[in-house]
Order: structure tokens, then C-alpha cells, then sequence
């Protein structure tokens, strides 16, 4: 199997959902779609987490999400939200693939719509991402 971050389908899939997600929240600053040993898929503006940085560390606050759900018995963890005076952070897994989308959205954005917006995103990718 061809690793996600390696997978020309996954990658243009990834691409659109981002584009998606940029049409639907203008107060997207950026994101990245990552795996879950913190590789970039894709990110929006392109290229802009070349580095590695925020896939690492995003993947890193991932597995520490998940970590804590396991240790108090409430299931599998579904999104992480960082909240500041100047924006959100929302990571939300792809459900049922090891994906994570790390989304940053300007602090105009209400929750709700940033929630709801990348729930649809990793929705749509659930259905072409390859599985664990």
C-alpha cells in the first residue's frame, strides 16, 4: 500500500478538500492535511508547512488527544480545538483513516461554523483516503 502522503489520489483529493474548505471559510488562514506520523499531504496556502513543523507537531497533539480519551474511557477522540485571542486551531481526524486535517481560522470565524465546515471536509475525504 502506498503511503498517503506518497498517493498521487490521495494527495489531489487532499488538494481539493482544501480548496473546498478555503471557498467555504474565508477566515481560513491555513491548513494542512496530514498523516498520522505527521507527514504533509497537503496543505492550503500549497507548500506553506513544508517545513514538517506544524504536521509533526500537529500529529504529535493528535496522539496525545486520542491518548487521553483512551485513558478516560470516552471512546476515540474526534477533534481538538486550540483557541486564542487571534484565531482557532481545529484538528479533526478523517474519520476511520489515519488523517488528521490541522486547521487555522482567523478569530472572526465562529466555532461553530469552523467546526462544521471542516467536519464536511473530512467527511468527503473519509470516502477516497485509504484505511488503517
Amino acid at each position: 500500500m502506498i503511503p498517503a502522503h506518497r498517493d498521487p489520489v490521495v494527495i489531489d483529493e487532499a488538494r481539493a478538500a482544501l480548496r473546498e474548505l478555503r471557498a467555504r471559510s474565508r477566515s481560513l488562514t491555513l491548513a494542512t492535511l496530514l498523516t498520522d506520523d505527521g507527514f504533509e499531504i497537503a496543505s492550503e496556502p500549497d507548500g506553506h508547512a513544508a517545513d514538517g513543523r506544524l504536521p509533526s507537531m500537529a500529529s504529535s497533539i493528535q496522539a496525545l488527544a486520542d491518548a487521553v480519551a483512551r485513558e478516560v474511557a470516552i471512546g476515540s477522540g474526534e477533534f481538538v480545538i486550540i483557541a486564542s485571542s487571534r484565531g482557532h486551531v481545529i484538528q479533526r481526524r478523517v474519520p476511520g483513516r489515519p488523517i488528521v486535517l490541522a486547521a487555522l481560522f482567523a478569530d472572526d470565524e465562529t466555532l461553530g461554523s469552523a467546526l462544521a465546515a471542516t467536519r464536511l471536509i473530512t467527511e468527503r475525504l473519509a470516502a477516497v483516503a485509504p484505511t488503517r
